[in-house]
Formats: C-alpha cells, structure tokens, sequence
C-alpha cells in the first residue's frame, strides 16, 4: 500500500521522468521542429494506458498518446509487449494524428517482468513518404498519405530491428532526420521505462501501481468538484474551416453542442460536417484529446495532466464525419483538431460569459519552407507556428502574441535559426496594428513575419482560419482573421493560405496572424487604455476613434476629453 506522501514523492519522480525524456528528446532530436519548437507529446502511463505524468509539449499529443496505446495492445495483445520492446505506431485512427505525428512507446516492466505501464514519446518526423514533400493538402484518401505502421516493433528485447529501420530509410525523403528523430523518441521513451523502474526498485512494484491508481483518482476528484462549480445547461455553436482542401470555394461547418451536467461535460459534434473529401478529417482519438484540453483549461487548468482529470468528459461524434475519420478518410491536414477547441468556448460563452474569453486569434498558423538548400546542395524543411492574440476576457485584456491554446508548451522557431539552417531570410517581424477586437478589455494583437526566399522553394501555407473572423463575447467586436499573402504589394501579390505555395528566389510570404476577440462595449473602455494602445502601435489613432470613441493625438498620445465625449455621446445616442 502508498501512504500520502510515499504516492507525492512517486507522482513528482514519476513528473521528472518525464521532463527527462523531454530534455533527451530535446537534445537528440534532428529536427527544429522537435527540439526548438517542442512538437511533441510525452507520457508516462498506468498498466492500462492511461497517462500519469507528462512534459508539457502539443496538449492534445499527450492524450492522444493513451487513445494509441491501448489500441496498439488491443491489436498486439499484453502479451507482445517485452521487456527492452520499442514500438512505433502512426496508423491515424489508431494513433490519434495524421502519418508523420508518429507515436513510439515501449513498455514498461519490473526487473521480475511484471508490467507497470508505459512510457511514450509523440513528434513529427520530417517524412515517411506521403505523396508531397512537407505537407499533404489535398490528399482523398490515406494511401497518398505515407506509409502506416500499426504497432511495429523498432526495437526487440533491446535490439534495433533493422528490418523495420530499412522499410523507413527506403520510404523517406529524408532518411537521415527521420531515422535520427524515431531514435530520439526511442532515447526519450528508455529515460522514462529506466526511471520509472527505479521507482519500482526503490518502492515495490505494489505500492507504484497504487501510486498511480491513487494519483488518477485524485485526478478525477479534482475535476468533478470544479465541474460541481460550472453553470449547468446546453449551449450550441457552429464555425468554419475555409475548405477541405478540394472543394476550395466551400466552408467546412464545425458543429458543437455542450452540455454540462451535475455528472458529466458533454461535447457532442453530430451535426459537423460528414463526408469530406479532403483531409481535413479527424481521428477520433483526437477529437477527444482536443475535448480533453478545453475541458481541463475550464477544471483543473493548474494541476499536471492525468487521465483522472477526464473522466467526467464525454465525446459524442457520427463515424464518417470530419470529427470522426475511418479508413480510407485522408486525415494529414489536422488543422481541425486545432481549430475545434474554439468552437467549444464559443458554446460556453453564451452560459457563462464572466468565465470564457471571447476567441484567440483561432490558427497556430504554420509556415512551412522546404526545396534544395544552395549553401549545401542537401534537401531543407523548416517549420514554425506564429503566435496569435488572445481575447479578452472578464479580467482584462487579451494576451498580445502568444502561442495557440491548442500548443501551451511550445514555442516558435527564433529568426536566427531558420536564417541559419534556410535559404530564407526575415524581412520584418512584429506585432499586427489594429487586429485586435475592439473591447472594453480588447483582444490580444497578432503579429507578422515576412519570409524573403534566397533559392527557388515551397512554401507551404498552413493556415486554415482566414475567413471566419475570431468572435466576441458582449457587445465586443470580432478581431481580424489570419492571413498568409505571397508577394504583398506587388502585381504578384496572391493569398498563401491552405496552399502549396512554389516561390521563385526573391519572392516573399507574409504570415499575419489573427487578433484576440473583444469582451465587452469598447466604449466603456478606458479612454487612457486606449491611448496607451495608441502609442505602443496596438491600435492606430483612426481606430481609436472609430472603434473606441477615443480621439487620442498621434503626436502626443494625449486624449482629447471634449471631442471623446462627444463622439461617446453621440454614439451612445
């Protein structure tokens, strides 16, 4: 049996395995993406998969990670899963992402060979062979999507199976980096089957397993009594994903209807779009996992992830809909599962707007680059997600440029390294005046960067939010919506977003980002708020007057009082 502070000692040794498997991640991984950005996914797990500790990283990854899990060892058996055992899964309805989110786990096992859990580890890989180098936008099936791997061994008893390592080397565009990362997985899962038998050396194998079994019930605990706190009723919202991908001129509706209850929070997405062609399906592990994350930000938003916290959520989705791919639906471009999360606070704002900020920018807004690097005469792919503006909220405002809920633990890639490591240079970066909705406590401002290509290449635009403005939330007003232009201010000029963007040396793509939704009448805000805007190049002193009320001197930043009121009593009448 665990005593208290016995299971407290466990659940923080069991944390720092964790963050151990993140650093030797980090710090082996080829790719910037894993060890600059923190694309990935780290978990400890019970002998059922359910996780118990994580390294915060991409929120959903992780409960993604439980969702594959067990359906690996349903598909393998218990049985399989020996001791010095790798495994890679990436088949997408198990796996909870698209071909390249590769999750790799191994189990974890007593020095008498008892299974106590698992340790896993989940990043994009650069390329496993799906149809187009980088990214895929407009794949109608997942047979263009890459090659699968439903569970396969990486490693037997300790041993690298080179089999499977060759099928990989001879399948990718990037052997080296893919190769290099799936190892670096393989790194960070052995920290974490290593530490957590220690644990069991040092405590029992016992008292670990009732460690784990008590810090997932106190898990659950803590979210039944903050969802006890929660308004109860049923609340509805719908928004859009530009396209599919295929049908480019046609909306994908997302549909969400909430219902939280004495018991249980209930998502249900019955009503989203059904049978869509390109992919821009989900997984339904993933659909869950992004339910998972909003349903902790609003329960136990302080405390680390464990399956405990989830177990009042319930997820309702219509099998062949985008929010619940089967086989063959193409799934690669998951910008859905990054998306959704909104559309769930949009329903809850209307229960409970003194809890939910009014909507962030609503994209991680992707850049992809990639082609054949001249400095080195080697293939290039580099990545990285701009921040957004958060919305405001009944607290304040919103946050000015900062990374997209759906990703807390990441970063983006800094100007240095991909100047360094691209033939890509950063013509201008900073914050995007007048894209925050106006508030009487505004939303956040998006920002800008504008890549100048030095050698012929791709850009990819993984930007899939750009018509649906981010909404309000009481009489705010919406922001502007994210942008992705080629060649801006140019005869050239073109829109970059959802596409396969092939630029010529000297061309240029500019990745503006949203703003955070408005909370509340603008014209209650501050009119000194406002001039502080006005002068740190928020907001522009014609917006201030138009959206605010607010005459502020572009000079001096100072308020004009009489011509302030006047234009706030003239709209008031």
């Amino acid at each position: 049996m665990s005593d208290a502070i016995t299971t407290e000692v466990i659940r923080h040794g069991l944390l720092a395995a964790a963050s151990e498997m993140a650093t030797n991640l980090c710090r082996t991984a080829y790719n910037t993406v894993v060890y600059e950005i923190h694309d990935y996914g780290i978990g400890i797990h019970n002998v059922n998969g359910d996780v118990v500790a994580d390294a915060p990283g991409i929120a959903i990854f992780t409960r993604g990670n439980d969702y594959g899990i067990k359906k690996a060892v349903e598909f393998l058996g218990e049985d399989a899963m020996g001791e010095g055992d790798v495994f890679l899964l990436n088949y997408p309805y198990w796996s909870s992402a698209h071909a390249l989110d590769t999750l790799v786990f191994a189990p974890i096992r007593s020095r008498q060979g008892q299974l106590i859990g698992y340790a896993s580890c989940r990043i994009h890989v650069l390329d496993l062979m799906q149809k187009d180098a980088g990214y895929v936008l407009d794949s109608t099936d997942m047979y263009q999507e890459g090659i699968f791997f439903p569970g396969t061994r990486l490693y037997k008893g300790g041993e690298s199976c080179e089999d499977t390592f060759n099928i990989i080397r001879f399948n990718s565009r990037m052997p080296k980096h893919t190769i290099g990362d799936l190892q670096a997985q393989v790194s960070a899962c052995y920290a974490g089957v290593q530490r957590t038998r220690e644990l069991a050396d040092k405590y029992g194998v016992e008292t670990l397993t009732t460690a784990m079994e008590t810090i997932n019930a106190h898990g659950e605990k803590l979210a039944r009594l903050a969802l006890a706190k929660l308004p109860k009723g049923t609340w509805h919202a719908t928004d859009f994903i530009d396209s599919d991908g295929i049908d480019r001129d046609t909306p994908v509706k997302i549909d969400a209807k909430v219902t939280i209850t004495d018991d249980e929070f209930i998502v249900d997405w019955s009503e989203s779009a059904y049978g869509v062609k390109g992919p821009i399906n989900l997984p339904p592990g993933q659909t869950e996992a992004l339910c998972s994350l909003v349903f902790k930000s609003l329960t136990t938003p302080d405390s680390p992830v464990v399956a405990g916290n989830f177990a009042p959520l319930r997820v309702i989705t219509r099998e062949g809909s985008v929010m619940h791919a089967v086989p063959p639906m193409p799934t690669f471009t998951l910008w859905t599962g990054l998306l959704a999360g909104e559309v769930v606070y949009k329903a809850l704002a209307q229960g409970m707007p003194e809890l939910i900020p009014a909507s962030s920018g609503g994209d991680v807004s992707s850049m992809m680059g990639l082609g054949v690097n001249p400095r080195t005469g080697e293939a290039w792919l580099e990545a990285t997600n701009e921040a957004v503006g958060f919305g405001g909220h009944s607290g304040g405002d919103g946050e000015d440029g900062i990374m997209h809920f759906s990703e807390p633990g990441c970063r983006n890639n800094p100007v240095e390294v991909l100047e360094t490591k691209s033939p890509m240079i950063i013509d201008s970066y900073g914050y995007r005046p007048d894209s925050a909705g106006a508030g009487k406590h505004r939303g956040g401002v998006g920002v800008s960067r504008v890549y100048r290509f030095t050698a012929d290449s791709v850009g990819i635009g993984l930007v899939y939010k750009t018509t649906s403005p981010p909404w309000a939330v009481g009489g705010g007003r919406e922001a502007l919506p994210n942008g992705m232009t080629i060649n801006r201010g140019t005869s050239a000029e073109r829109s970059g977003s959802g596409n396969y963007n092939k630029l010529a040396a000297g061309e240029t793509l500019d990745n503006s980002t949203g703003g955070g939704g408005g909370w509340g009448n603008p014209f209650e805000r501050d009119p000194n708020a406002v001039a502080k805007d006005v002068r740190n190049g928020f907001v522009s002193a014609g917006a201030a007057a138009e959206q605010y009320g607010v005459v502020v001197d572009p000079v001096t930043f100072a308020v004009d009082e009489e011509a302030t009121s006047g234009l706030r009593s003239g709209a008031r009448a």
